[in-house]
């Protein structure tokens, strides 16, 4: 998997609303209910993401969410990547 340029990563990210790429990597945060809601995502994302072998850098604290995603065998953001932030986005929009 290739990486790729900045360029590239910002027009990927037009379709991506709330993304950014900092430091190498493109990150977003989500907010939910409670921590309940918070888990039970990221339970769902984590399955996504076994299904796809590849898995992001995450935390959770009550109910928030902070995702960061690159792919390390190509020390940057990949096509990998954004295959994974839309499916996130797909999890997120169904719940």
């Amino acid at each position: 998997m290739n990486k790729l340029s900045e360029k590239e990563i910002a027009q990927k990210l037009e379709k991506l609303e709330g993304w950014e790429y900092v430091d190498g990597a493109i990150e977003t945060s989500f907010e939910f209910k409670n921590f309940k809601e918070a888990f039970s995502v990221m339970t769902r994302i984590a399955f996504e993401c076994e299904a796809q072998g590849h898995h992001p850098d995450w935390s959770n604290v009550y109910n928030s969410l902070n995702i960061r995603l690159n792919t390390h065998d190509a020390d940057g953001v990949t096509e990998k990547d954004f295959e994974l932030a839309h499916s996130i986005e797909s999890i997120i929009e169904s719940d």
